[in-house]
């Protein structure tokens, strides 16, 4: 069995004398719905379009599922994409996709696709160009499914949808990787959108991997001091700051630490998910602890 879904290492893709990636160095493990977040611009579309075997790279190497993206018919197979704008063919039907999922996907499950329809309660003889912003993503959503990948990969297939219809997705993206044992890669801006989907964070910044991990795991590690005021450069060798703040009297810095916090002089606080993606997006605190960034497993 695969442990390791997507593994890349100086990984660069140039349009041009415009370089949209460069130098990725990444390892997600398998079993887990990662949450893939970075500003606009640090390369997660190209990123994900280079696993997905549409796009190859101009620098470095990246290995899906033990194998080259794209190689080989067999490969293609076992990797499912569903794109930002959630594509679909606005003057064929429900039912002609499935068809067309069927013929061009050897492990279709027709079963899948057509039960998962009928629980959404979608029309298969309406065309897709009739269907709402929401109908369009789950259609989306079940061609990625009922392909039987090993890995489904989404490039922000929530972004244009309202609450309700985002969560109602989200939802059936959660039961499909139950059902299935899918790994799943989700980018997303919306941070809600991670905190109730996914159980494996990756931070993605000017290309480079800012911090990976579990989520629990990150949370736990991660936390958020408050005090009198002093430098961060004396902090305990153990304690990584990743942000750090400061007024006449006050210091208020988030560390990164797997050992207990013992000052007294500190109230220790935890973080919620959003407060650990922000503070990984700005630069680091040029404090003397620099953040460890290493891929935790």
């Amino acid at each position: 069995m695969t442990t390791t879904i997507l593994k890349a290492q100086g990984l660069g893709k140039r349009y041009g004398r415009r370089w949209a990636l460069t130098d990725c160095t990444l390892d997600i493990p398998a079993g887990h719905v990662v949450g893939l977040v970075g500003p606009n611009g640090a390369g997660k579309t190209t990123l994900l379009k280079l696993a997905c075997g549409q796009l190859a790279p101009t620098a470095g190497s990246i290995e899906v599922l033990g194998g080259t993206p794209g190689s080989s018919t067999a490969q293609l197979a076992r990797v499912g994409f569903v794109a930002q704008n959630t594509p679909t063919y606005a003057g064929l039907t429900i039912a002609d996709h499935l068809k067309l999922g069927a013929k061009l996907n050897p492990g279709w499950d027709d079963t899948l696709a057509r039960e998962r329809i009928a629980r959404l309660r979608l029309d298969p003889t309406q065309r897709a160009g009739k269907l709402s912003g929401g109908q369009r993503a789950q259609l989306a959503l079940t061609l990625g499914v009922a392909k039987r990948p090993e890995l489904l990969i989404l490039d922000e297939p929530v972004a244009a949808l309202d609450p309700l219809a985002r969560r109602e997705f989200l939802q059936g993206l959660m039961e499909a990787a139950v059902e299935q044992e899918l790994s799943v890669v989700l980018s997303s801006h919306l941070v809600s959108d991670l905190e109730r989907a996914c159980d494996y964070l990756i931070v993605l910044v000017d290309s480079r991997v800012r911090v990976a991990g579990e989520v629990d795991e990150l949370l736990a590690t991660h936390h958020r001091l408050t005090g009198p005021r002093r430098d961060p450069a004396r902090l305990p060798a153990d304690q990584h700051v990743i942000t750090a703040s400061h007024t006449d009297r006050q210091t208020t810095l988030l560390v990164r630490t797997d050992a207990p916090i013992h000052d007294p002089s500190w109230t220790v606080s935890q973080i919620s998910l959003e407060d650990l993606v922000l503070a990984y997006m700005h630069e680091p605190a040029d404090t003397g602890h620099r953040p460890v960034l290493e891929v935790q497993r």
